[in-house]
C-alpha cells in the first residue's frame, strides 16, 4: 500500500529479454550525481567474473533473453569485461555496453579486445557513451575537469572504427528535449560521428534521479491516469546480477538503478527472480513511470 493507503502498483514478469550485468561499482571517475554512486573507492558491488556469470548467461539463453546489458561502474575497469561479452556473444545474444569511452576503454588490450569483438560479432556488439551535456563545461561539472574531451576522444575513436555506438545525456539541464537533441547533433556534426540526436534510441536523455526529490507514489490507478502499460516498464522483461562486496556469490536484483536496497534483490538465480516487483522506490516513478525511460535498448 501507498503512505495515503491506495494500492501500490506492482509490475509482473512478462519474460526476460534483457539480462543485465553489473561489472562493479568501481569507475575511473566521480560523479556529483551518479545514482549508483560509483567512485574510484566504492566497492560495494565487487567485479564479477566470468566464471560467476556463466550459469545467469546459460539460465537467461533457457528462458529465451535475446540481448545481455553490461553496467557498473565503468565496465571497463572490470578485467574481465572483453571476456565477459565474449561469452554473452557465445551463447548467440547481443551485447551492449554502457561506457565513459574514458581511459578505462581506450587501453591498448581493451581497443584490441573491442575490434576482435566487433570483427567476429559485428553489429551485435552495441555501445553507448555517457555524455551529460553537449557543452563540455556543462558536462565537466558533473564528471569532472577535462572529462568531456576525454569521452569525446573515446566516442571519435568508437565511431571511426564504424562500432555501433549511441550516447547518453541527461535532461536534467532545465532545457527542452528539442534544444538538447538541437545541440547534440551540431556537437555531432563538428565531430564528424554518424549519430542521428533526432532518433531516441541513439540519443538517450535520461530523466534525472534524485534520491532527495520527493515524488509521487504510483497506484494501481495510475495506469489508467498516466495511460502507462506495466509491461512497457523495465523490469516486467530485464534482471540484472550483481556480486555485492563480501558475497559468496552474485544474486539477481529487479532493476538496474537499484543496486543497494536489499528489498529489491530477489534471490540467487533467475527462476527465483521472474516474480512481481512492487514500485515503492522513487526511481520507480520518476524514471520508469514518470519518465518513460529504459535502460534497455
Amino acid at each position: 500500500m501507498t503512505a495515503d493507503g491506495a494500492p501500490r502498483a506492482q509490475v509482473d514478469f512478462a519474460g526476460l529479454q534483457t539480462l543485465w550485468v553489473n561489472t562493479g561499482t568501481l569507475c575511473n571517475i566521480e560523479c556529483a550525481n551518479c545514482y549508483i554512486e560509483s567512485s574510484p573507492a566504492n566497492d560495494r558491488l565487487a567485479y564479477i567474473t566470468l566464471a560467476e556469470l556463466a550459469p545467469f548467461i546459460d539460465e537467461a539463453q533457457n528462458l529465451g533473453a535475446e540481448e545481455i546489458g553490461f553496467t557498473g561502474g565503468e565496465p571497463f575497469m572490470n578485467p574481465e569485461m572483453i571476456d565477459l561479452a565474449g561469452a554473452a556473444f557465445g551463447r548467440g545474444f547481443s551485447v551492449l555496453i554502457l561506457t565513459n569511452a574514458m581511459r578505462p576503454m581506450m587501453r591498448a588490450h581493451v581497443q584490441r579486445g573491442l575490434l576482435a569483438l566487433q570483427g567476429e560479432h559485428g553489429d551485435r556488439l552495441r555501445l553507448r557513451v555517457s555524455l551529460d551535456h553537449y557543452r563540455g563545461d556543462v558536462h565537466d561539472r558533473e564528471r569532472g575537469e577535462k572529462s568531456f574531451d576525454i569521452a569525446v576522444e573515446g566516442l571519435v575513436w568508437l565511431a571511426e572504427r564504424g562500432f555501433d555506438v549511441s550516447v547518453a545525456g541527461r535532461a536534467a539541464f532545465g532545457e527542452s528535449e528539442q534544444a538538447m537533441r538541437d545541440g547534440y547533433a551540431r556537437l555531432f556534426r563538428d565531430l564528424g560521428v554518424a549519430i542521428d540526436a533526432a532518433d531516441p534510441h541513439a540519443l538517450v536523455l535520461f530523466p534525472e534521479m534524485d534520491e532527495g526529490v520527493d515524488v509521487p507514489e504510483i497506484t494501481t490507478s495510475c495506469w489508467n491516469i498516466l495511460d502507462k502499460n506495466p509491461r512497457d516498464i523495465m523490469c516486467s522483461n530485464a534482471r540484472m546480477v550483481i556480486k555485492r562486496r563480501g558475497a559468496a556469490a552474485p544474486s539477481v536484483a529487479a532493476c538496474t538503478l537499484i543496486a543497494y536496497d536489499r528489498r529489491f534483490e530477489l534471490g540467487a538465480t533467475l527462476e527465483d527472480a521472474a516474480r512481481p516487483v512492487s514500485l515503492n522506490h522513487r526511481h520507480c516513478a520518476k524514471f520508469c513511470v514518470l519518465g518513460g525511460a529504459s535502460c534497455s535498448a
